[in-house]
């Protein structure tokens, strides 16, 4: 076997397009009947079948693509080049490379061409690129389900013990000296007409809790929870608050001033009675498969007594709390009374803050 048959075998088999072009051809050089111009000198069988090419010197779709001849009517100057391209000899489109070099055969210019097979490559990328789009996709979703898990989880619990929470998987539960809460309870809401509209009776008492939650805010303080028509937040957990007493006497007093603007424009009369106390008390998170963070205590017993005890639309609080916020806010004697758990104690109304002004 001859090693020119060696050769053209050898580069028939490779995977790879090869082609040799006369690009002038300006005698002729497979006939003196051959066209002029681009001439195809040598193609193996990966080119012809890419480009469709049936005839042994015709250039079949090579030349079709308007970049590739531009190329090929360059001077040999500018070339190599390296291009891409689509062709479809099938079905199926092909992605190819085509790499166009020159050289010199006794003085006669010819273009070497190298075609390569992109199309694996780019479904690859392709493949990646969608796989990577869908990862950050996911990524995104999951990030905002994790905020939003967090923004629920922060509605029944202080952030602090939520960063324990996630950090450390569990939280210990822990004992407040002193620390204030307020315990809100709407008067004859059970009586009210629900059955006539719920939804209607519904969303008025969201949009009061939403505005206490901002109240609470505002001051620092927690809210703690809601049950049914009660509600009942803290100041100085979990973090200690030497101003404790005060800005919960704060919140109690903005949340009647609230009630009884809403009550001037609205024809659901929304009727409370509050009540506030000092002292110590224990937070937690209570629960394993539903988390809901609560506190208990002589601190909790005590505002929930001192609700009872309180008129409509007022505040009560017992002598603890009346220390601590005396001199700042004016309180009037109510009665002295015997409270389940603490004995006699006496009982105040708290009135105002003095000057008028709560910042």
């Amino acid at each position: 076997m001859s090693l020119e048959l060696i050769n053209q075998r050898l580069m028939q088999s490779v995977q790879v397009g090869i082609a040799i072009i006369n690009p002038q051809n300006p005698t002729g050089p497979i006939g003196p009947l051959d066209p002029l111009g681009p001439v195809l000198v040598f193609a193996n069988d990966s080119f012809k079948l890419w480009f469709k090419i049936e005839d042994e010197h015709s250039l079949g779709t090579f030349l079709d693509n308007g970049q590739i001849a531009e190329i090929v009517a360059e001077p040999p100057e500018v070339i190599p080049k390296n291009i891409e391209v689509n062709a479809k000899p099938k079905r199926r489109e092909l992605f190819l490379s085509i790499d166009i070099s020159h050289f010199d055969i006794n003085g006669e210019p010819f273009l070497f061409i190298e075609v390569q097979n992109q199309t694996r490559k780019k479904e690859l990328e392709a493949m990646i690129n969608s796989y990577a789009k869908m990862m950050e996709r996911n990524e995104r979703e999951l990030k905002r389900e994790k905020e939003r898990a967090e923004k629920l989880l922060l509605n029944i619990m202080p952030k602090s013990v939520l960063a324990e929470l996630k950090e450390f998987g569990v939280t210990a539960p822990t004992k407040y000296e002193d620390a204030s809460v307020v315990m809100l309870d709407f008067v004859s809401f059970t009586e009210m007409d629900i059955a006539a509209d719920p939804a209607a009776v519904i969303t008025e008492l969201n949009d009061i809790f939403t505005n206490f939650d901002r109240i609470v805010e505002q001051f620092g303080c927690e809210r703690i929870k809601t049950i049914g028509d009660a509600y009942m937040a803290v100041s100085g957990v979990p973090e200690a608050d030497p101003d404790h007493a005060r800005n919960i006497a704060k919140v109690a007093l903005l949340m009647i001033h609230y009630l009884e603007r809403r009550n001037n424009t609205h024809k659901t009369q929304w009727l409370a009675r509050i009540g506030i106390a000092s002292g110590q008390l224990i937070g937690s998170i209570v629960g394993i498969h539903k988390y809901v963070y609560d506190i208990f205590g002589p601190a909790v017993n005590l505002a929930t007594r001192m609700e009872h005890s309180a008129q409509t639309m007022n505040i009560a609080v017992c002598s603890p709390m009346k220390e601590q916020i005396e001199g700042e806010f004016e309180v009037t004697f109510k009665s002295n009374e015997e409270i389940k758990g603490f004995g006699n104690t006496d009982i105040y109304t708290l009135d105002s803050i003095i000057g008028g002004s709560i910042n």
